[in-house]
């Protein structure tokens, strides 16, 4: 049985988990969010948690039983709490700002870069050089949040470039020091 897995997903009191066909759907007073379950795994919806069984132990059930416990316990936190990552941009004179639905980077380019903010997401910018990307979605919270990074990722030079929060780049010695 798996670890993970076999562990409940306890539920606040604000938020309600139902079973329909082949999605769950956990929703709170403003938020909503749904996944399709795969053949095999079962979903029990208990008073105050949500319980993830399979039907048998094949390679496939066993690897999805504990992934779809924890996408699960994603969503409750994501209905309820949401998630935030947070970037910094490194490097001197370099800045983003937030213009209607886009996102625009001046980073050392010859032309500013503008980049979508995707539906479901709230990007602000907390100041010239730092950005958050808040939503209730971990993947797409995480998915946008790396596409911004990997527009310039931080170089092990001079650590010019785009980070997360907290993030260490180890630099490296330039031509002329290293022996």
């Amino acid at each position: 049985m798996s670890r993970v897995g076999k562990e409940p997903v306890a539920l606040p009191k604000e938020v309600k988990v139902k079973v329909e066909n082949s999605f769950v759907l956990v929703e709170s007073a403003n938020n909503k969010l749904q996944l399709q379950i795969p053949l095999g795994i079962n979903i029990e919806v208990k008073e105050e948690s949500v319980l993830v069984t399979r039907d048998n132990d094949s390679k496939q059930l066993r690897s999805l039983h504990g992934t779809i416990r924890v996408l699960i316990r994603n969503m409750v936190k994501g209905v309820t709490e949401g998630f935030k990552k947070e970037l910094e941009i490194i490097g001197v004179g370099y800045k983003a700002q937030v213009k209607g639905k886009n996102l625009v980077m001046n980073i050392g380019f010859s032309h500013p870069v503008e980049m979508a903010i995707p539906e479901g997401l709230k990007v602000s910018t907390l100041s010239a050089t730092r950005i958050a990307v808040e939503g209730i979605d971990k993947q797409k919270v995480g998915e946008f949040a790396a596409e911004i990074r990997q527009v310039y990722p931080p170089e092990p030079y001079k650590g010019k470039g785009i980070r997360y929060a907290g993030e260490e780049v180890r630099k490296k010695l330039g031509k002329a020091l290293a022996k």
